[in-house]
């Protein structure tokens, strides 16, 4: 399993409607599009990386449920990020009042807002160069604060506002900070 990559704009512009209605055209297929414009076609996960990224995302929903500060999202969420691009982070978090600043229909379609929070689990298919950039986009959109966790190599990259990234090896746990109060990843799940 692969992502591919196709440039899309020297030969035909998608508006932000006709990448939506080409996604709900296709939802067996899991599209993104880059700031430049190009469509990234991705690969499901294997079964590893799914039973991770549903643990993860478990241990946001339950904080998120006890102290009900804003919404969760799972890798099948896309955002239309302010700076462009479309993407879907594997667990995304909105404070409750930008969410609630969205009118229903913001909500119900790709969401026109940057996350304040985004964790990016990398999978076997993942480019950890490609992932990079990716956080770096949503770095440049207005996230406030991003995970990369790479398993494999027992690293985990963290990605503040106007910070360098910070990169620590195999830490026990990690902290949500001024983001997500009180929140704390025990990464035993993890690794």
């Amino acid at each position: 399993m692969a992502v591919f990559t196709i440039s899309l704009e020297p030969v035909i512009h998608i508006t932000d409607e006709q990448f939506y209605e080409l996604c709900q055209a296709n939802p067996d297929v899991k599209l993104e599009r880059s700031v430049a414009g190009e469509l990234i076609v991705m690969a499901p996960t294997g079964g590893e990386t799914g039973s991770y990224n549903s643990e993860i995302n478990a241990d946001f929903v339950i904080w998120n449920r006890q102290t009900r500060l804003g919404k969760v999202f799972d890798s099948s969420t896309c955002f239309k990020l302010p700076q462009g691009g479309d993407r879907s982070p594997d667990v995304a978090w909105v404070a409750l009042e930008r969410w609630n600043a969205l009118s229903p229909e913001q909500q119900r379609k790709f969401p026109p807002i940057a996350p304040d929070f985004v964790l990016e689990l990398l999978s076997p298919t993942d480019s950890f160069e490609k992932t990079q950039a990716k956080m770096q986009e949503y770095m440049r959109s207005g996230v406030r604060l991003g995970w990369l966790i790479d398993r494999d190599n027992r690293r985990i990259e963290i990605y503040r506002t106007s910070e360098p990234v910070e990169v620590l090896a195999a830490p026990n746990q990690l902290s949500g900070e001024d983001v997500l109060p009180g929140f704390v990843l025990n990464l035993e799940i993890v690794w």
